[in-house]
């Protein structure tokens, strides 16, 4: 008898991994996976490929960070938009077909530009070169815009849809997906840069471009079969009918009546009302649609009872305090080498990792809105460090500099002056606009003469402490948000609420690249530090304010009734006192 049990046993816990790993949720995990693998190598190669064709010039990369910013900031409501009114399989299997399609017809046409770059810069006198600049920045953003429908659809609808009325699911979903993020981030550009060090350009295109065929494939099959699993992805949301009913439902979840409930109900009156409405559309309003879609969009966001959440998580990308091009170009400047660079961006994975686990934690334990009231303190505690590291032994602000002061230095070098010493680093400049971070003032260099003392390590050493261990923060501070927008949003708008949300983002993000243009000089880099925390903090503060407003005076109770406002399912903490 006890080896039948053992057998029992045995075969019920392969039973369980294979129920697992055929389940929706592991399917769903897998072609996120092969997704975001794919949109992460192409990410960074384009901007290398850019680079390298336009002769180590920084020229179209900018242009193409311009356009993609530029056309999500204007298109994401309407993208949003079309998500919502269209059928949840035709919009994933659209969304993908168009964003692998083009990626794979952009890594073709570099391919030819890198195999026939002479012959087409003597043609037309250039101008079949520059058509191909074009083209390559026009289609690459088409990707980028379908890659957004993709990620609206997956990580904002067909997640809830899979989750259920299980919210402990959905945040645990929701996490892996971010560790799922996390991973990629840091493998897949490495993979593909290791591809085009030992390769070629040419080889890297065709690499990705035959990558994302097969991974157009993979999940086109996948996202089939999760749609199989998940009978309730074929019901849709549309009509005002449901949405009026629906609002009511999201203020009274996990009441009298189930959503899903109301949703079959209400259904039917959609199947009724819905071809009433289609009428003949004049050109003028056809022209005038994606307006009206972008200003309801807009309104439909500002009206959103977790506006203020919202809003708080788009001032969170106006920082220079992340591990971009910035950042990673002023680490360069105080003496960090490459390899240095490599492993603190490993270790903000893992503290990023660590914050999706503290996620999962905190809301189990203090429910969801307090989660985001208490990863805000977090982060902005840990950011305190990169506020002393402004003013430590080592930080080069000073705010004399002027910003232009390298254009003025290559302009005093085209001429020759006899006393100017050709060694001194002051007066030395660079081509490219990025290589101004490279630049260094004579007050950082007689502190990089003493090489042996570690006294100048000290800022920048505070500053990227700071910056990892913020991470923990704010990827949690994320979660938080992003879960709200998935519980708070009805069904029929969470399309178009997350398209304008993706567009807040985008704009934030956009004037943190502009205020660094502003103010290109590592001297100033410690005025931007202080203006990143300024907008984090003016960012919390905005979700404290939601806060305040959801939970009232249980905000700060560490164990206390459930929230009956936005919230109302988040369990209490777990403790004998109350």
């Amino acid at each position: 008898m006890a080896r039948a049990a053992e057998q029992t046993g045995g075969g019920g816990c392969c039973g369980s991994c294979v129920s697992y790993f055929t389940s929706a949720k592991f399917l769903l995990y897998l072609g996120h996976s092969l997704s975001t693998w794919g949109d992460r190598m192409w990410h960074f190669a384009v901007s290398v490929f850019l680079v390298e064709l336009y002769g180590n010039s920084l020229l179209l990369t900018a242009v193409y960070g311009l356009v993609v910013a530029g056309s999500v900031l204007l298109l994401g409501a309407i993208i949003g938009d079309w998500v919502d009114k269209n059928p949840r399989l035709k919009v994933a299997q659209t969304s993908l077909v168009v964003q692998n399609a083009s990626v794979i017809l952009c890594g073709i046409i570099l391919m030819i530009v890198f195999l026939f770059k002479t012959q087409l810069l003597t043609l037309y006198s250039g101008w079949l070169l520059t058509m191909c600049y074009i083209l390559v920045i026009t289609i690459a953003n088409i990707a980028n815009l379908a890659s957004t429908a993709t990620a609206i659809t997956i990580q904002r609808d067909w997640i809830v849809v899979v989750a259920g009325e299980d919210r402990s699911k959905l945040a645990d979903m929701n996490a892996t997906v971010r560790r799922i993020d996390q991973l990629t981030n840091i493998l897949a550009p490495m993979a593909v840069g290791q591809i085009m060090t030992f390769g070629s350009p040419v080889i890297g295109c065709g690499f990705i471009s035959g990558w994302n065929l097969l991974s157009m494939c993979l999940e086109y099959l996948l996202l089939w079969k999760v749609y199989q699993k998940t009978p309730a992805l074929a019901l849709k949301a549309t009509s005002k009918i449901e949405e009026s009913e629906l609002k009511q439902l999201n203020v009274q979840k996990d009441s009298e009546l189930k959503p899903t409930e109301g949703v079959q109900l209400i259904e039917k009156d959609v199947t009724v009302s819905e071809p009433q409405q289609e009428k003949e559309i004049s050109c003028s309003a056809w022209i005038a649609e994606p307006f009206i879609t972008f200003r309801d969009g807009w309104v439909a966001y500002y009206k959103q009872p977790v506006f203020l959440a919202g809003l708080g998580l788009a001032f969170l990308y106006m920082t220079v305090l992340g591990f971009d091009c910035i950042t990673t170009g002023y680490a360069y400047t105080q003496g960090l080498s490459g390899s240095v660079l490599s492993l603190l961006m490993g270790a903000s994975a893992i503290t990023g990792i660590m914050g999706t686990v503290a996620f999962t934690w905190l809301r189990r334990k203090c429910g969801l809105v307090r989660t985001g009231f208490i990863s805000g303190i977090a982060q902005f505690a840990c950011l305190v460090s990169c506020v002393i590291s402004v003013f430590m032994p080592g930080s080069p602000l000073d705010l004399t500099v002027s910003p232009f002061a390298d254009i003025r230095t290559r302009l005093l070098e085209e001429q020759p002056l006899p006393t100017a010493r050709p060694t001194d680093m002051s007066e030395i400049s660079f081509t490219t606009g990025t290589h101004n971070w490279l630049n260094r003032s004579s007050s950082v260099n007689s502190d990089l003469e003493m090489s042996s003392d570690s006294v100048p390590l000290i800022s920048v050493s505070l500053l990227f402490a700071g910056v990892i261990t913020a991470r923990v923060g704010l990827w949690s501070f994320d979660l938080t948000v992003t879960q709200l927008l998935q519980e708070n949003v009805i069904e029929s708008e969470r399309g178009i609420i997350n398209g304008v949300q993706n567009s807040m983002n985008y704009l934030l993000d956009l004037l943190h690249f502009i205020m660094v243009i502003l103010a290109p000089n590592p001297e100033a880099f410690g005025l931007l530090v202080l203006i990143s925390v300024s907008f984090v903090a003016m960012g919390h503060i905005m979700y404290f304010r939601f806060a305040q407003k959801t939970l009232g005076n249980q905000l700060f109770a560490c164990c206390g009734l459930k929230s009956k406002a936005v919230s109302n399912d988040s369990p209490p903490c777990n403790s004998s006192t109350v």
